[in-house]
């Protein structure tokens, strides 16, 4: 029975925006002295708030990023996003044509997600009051808040919500939260391994394609 409430991830399942963002931030924080290959900043930021993508980096390297680099990492990646973005495929007719109580729960900032939405074309199909942010709560994913405020915002139950998520932190985030998650690799920065790092982070399902998810 498809679950009453369905919450999206929206960076890497509703708008392909992970390859612009990695490809981007992993340039710029090389050229600001913070080297690192794209491959090893999708593996191991992509889900994260910005916030704790910060303090990740600083314990990579041992020295904190100037708060200068740190906001052109997010006014670059917003910069591209308006000529390049595009929703991922097959999730605008998913939309269409699953009518499901919903909601967005991203680690991006409230305006990210906004304009990622309205330049896809996708924001008509959600409520702007449903749309929840990482900075909406204490602690971002992998910690369970961002979903069970989500949950609590909608009037859910948590064991009534199904997640979709592409990252390893968000299905562990998810699971804590008490709800069920499928795993996406469906976004144009899906490397071969994702599949099976959100399945090691304890997706039961993993899927490659919108119209397989089991809405």
């Amino acid at each position: 029975m498809p679950a009453p409430v369905i919450v999206f991830d929206c960076d890497g399942v509703l708008v392909d925006s992970e390859v612009i963002v990695i490809e981007i931030e992993a340039e710029l924080l090389t050229d600001g002295g913070f080297p690192i290959p794209a491959d090893e900043f999708a593996e191991r930021y992509v889900g994260l708030s910005y916030p704790d993508m910060m303090r990740g980096l600083e314990s990579r390297f041992g020295r904190p990023v100037p708060a200068s680099l740190s906001r052109d990492l997010q006014e670059q990646a917003l910069l591209a996003f308006e000529g390049r973005l595009r929703p991922v495929a097959g999730i605008s007719e998913l939309l269409t044509r699953h009518r499901s109580a919903r909601c967005v729960a991203s680690s991006s900032e409230p305006e990210r997600i906004t304009r990622s939405l309205e330049l896809t074309g996708l924001d008509h199909h959600f409520d702007p009051a449903h749309l929840f942010s990482a900075t909406m709560v204490p602690n971002g994913k992998p910690a369970p808040d961002l979903f069970l405020h989500a949950a609590d915002a909608l009037g859910a139950a948590p064991e009534s919500c199904l997640v979709i998520e592409d990252s390893p932190s968000g299905v562990t985030a998810a699971l804590a939260a008490g709800m069920d998650v499928v795993g996406f690799v469906g976004g144009g920065h899906a490397r071969p391994s994702l599949g099976r790092r959100l399945a090691e982070a304890g997706a039961p399902l993993v899927v490659d394609r919108a119209d397989r998810l089991p809405l």
